[in-house]
């Protein structure tokens, strides 16, 4: 490794991709990234797969600190060539459905999850993953140099390019204005102040037998707690990660009952390919919630790793999203129970442990143990179990707001694939917008509000998010790029219609569907 005398091709990284080499483009570096260290990078197998052929420079620059870039340099094999624009991008195996699994005889062997369907929005750029037919499993055992070329592109390579560059000097302009340096005092001592506040007002409310009270305060405390462990989360704390890890798995596990390994693992995968229909986990809700009628397709999810069926069940509640989606928020809380915990049960039985992956997992077994003694020690303090699952109910009704906040970013924007020619400004501009808040409600929001300038640059500090987003406003008009934000209401108002402009087109679907039935029917009986 370290190496870089030799000069890549482009059909010399797609011949080694195709023969197994997981092969990312770090500015004119070829980064050779091993198998062994996919299954070790904290950030997930997925994050690199979707850089692979690809100019992963911006991703690796706003992900990463100075130290692990230097050490990232070192997995360099050779350069390319990137003139005259920047990197001519190969489409990533696993955005076609191709990953490399471990055969029965032990090696390593490519292997078919899901091929690609037509695209609904008829974009030539877009890929869309469906479930590959066992009938069809025979009909290529690997990925060709032809399943590497991405599908035309209506994206200028080298408008795209262009955003790349800038991109890269508003990065260094974040940097020199000191954004990266945490504000301990001014930024996070309100909040530790305001945490306490709302423990020991529950601690006071349940001793006094005050349980609805006490409820409230404990659910507005893991709604405030989550956005210090999504700081945590993003390294944008200490920006150590061993510290940042251990803080967030005392908030998220001993205290909520969650699992940040679970909530990284997801958020990583979201942050790189936001809003894809078969790639971002935080948009795939079948079958209650659908933001795209693309999941009418039935489509393939690569983080899963199963199909998100839309049958008629599926199209009976997306017909109603608009109008169960706060009912299902208000419990989103469970959800995110399920998720934590099927990931803990996945990575006891996963041998091949990230950078941490022992001990993390064990600390957050005990931290979800410790988390369930305690606050099913207070449930069966309330006197009676109808007391017990009030508070329970509301404890996590409270916490609802986050759920919302949480999707209010992303439901309204741009789900469509526009290929790996797009830049990684482009991307998250195009499908992320910011909340309009007063700087005195900032508290509320916990800087989801502004989601991207937080997307552009996911390890800043949440404290500092204002005063950058104003350079990112900067750069996006000088860029002609869109940045959008909306008030709270306004924001509410787009995702309901997004919501229910996808509910009538499910509608119709089983309109159809029933007449079809009752056609077969007729013809049956005549």
């Amino acid at each position: 490794m370290g190496l870089v005398q030799k000069r890549w091709s482009r059909e010399d990284v797609a011949a080694r991709i195709l023969a197994g080499d997981s092969l990312v483009i770090y500015g004119d570096l070829l980064l050779r990234i091993p198998h062994a260290w996919l299954a070790a990078h904290p950030g997930g197998a997925l994050a690199i797969l979707h850089f692979v052929g690809r100019d992963a420079a911006d991703e690796i620059d706003a992900y990463h600190a100075e130290p692990t870039i230097r050490t990232i340099k070192k997995y360099a094999i050779g350069t390319v060539d990137t003139s005259p624009h920047i990197w001519d991008p190969l489409l990533p195996p696993i955005m076609s459905g191709w990953v490399r699994k471990i055969a029965p005889d032990g090696s390593l062997a490519w292997h078919n999850d899901a091929h690609p369907v037509s695209s609904p929005s008829r974009l030539s750029s877009e890929i869309l993953l469906v479930q590959k037919d066992s009938s069809l499993l025979q009909d290529a055992s690997t990925p060709t140099l032809a399943t590497l070329l991405p599908p035309p592109s209506n994206l200028s390579l080298k408008v795209q390019a262009r955003h790349s560059a800038a991109y890269k000097e508003l990065h260094k302009r974040v940097i020199d204005a000191g954004l990266y340096k945490t504000r301990y005092i001014t930024g996070y001592g309100p909040e530790v102040a305001r945490y306490l506040l709302l423990a020991a007002s529950s601690a006071s409310a349940y001793k006094h037998d005050w349980l609805i009270t006490s409820a409230v305060c404990l659910g507005l405390l893991w709604h405030q707690l989550v956005f210090t462990v999504h700081d945590l989360g993003h390294m944008g704390v200490t920006h150590d990660w061993t510290i940042d890890r251990l803080l967030a798995i005392f908030i998220a596990d001993f205290i909520g009952g969650l699992s940040v390994g679970w909530w990284v693992d997801n958020h990583n995968v979201h942050h790189l390919v936001t809003n894809h229909p078969s790639h971002d986990p935080d948009i795939e809700h079948i079958p209650f919630l659908a933001v795209s009628t693309a999941f009418f397709n039935s489509l393939w999810s690569s983080y899963y790793k199963r199909t998100m069926l839309f049958d008629r069940f599926s199209a009976f509640l997306v017909s109603f999203q608009h109008k169960l989606f706060y009912v299902l928020l208000a419990f989103g809380r469970f959800n995110l129970y399920a998720n934590a915990y099927g990931f803990l049960i996945r990575k006891a039985f996963d041998t091949r442990k990230a950078r941490g992956g022992r001990w993390s997992w064990g600390l957050e077994v005990i931290g979800v143990v410790f988390f369930w003694c305690w606050f099913g020690a207070l449930l069966k303090g309330c006197g009676s179990w109808t007391s017990a699952l009030i508070y329970l109910i509301v404890s996590h009704v409270v916490t609802s707001p986050l759920h919302v906040q949480i999707v209010l970013s992303h439901f309204s924007m741009s789900t469509e694939d526009m290929g790996p020619t797009e830049s990684f400004p482009h991307r998250q501009l195009r499908t992320t917008s910011d909340v309009i808040c007063p700087s005195y409600l900032s508290f509320v929001h916990g800087g989801l509000h502004l989601q991207v300038t937080h997307h552009l640059f996911p390890r800043l500090p949440r404290h500092n998010l204002r005063e950058a987003s104003v350079l990112v406003k900067e750069f996006a008009k000088e860029q002609g790029l869109v940045y959008a934000e909306f008030g709270f209401i306004e924001g509410n108002g787009d995702v309901l219609n997004v919501l229910k402009a996808v509910a009538d087109q499910a509608r119709l679907i089983g309109v159809v569907a029933d007449s079809e039935i009752q056609e077969a029917i007729l013809k049956k009986s005549s």
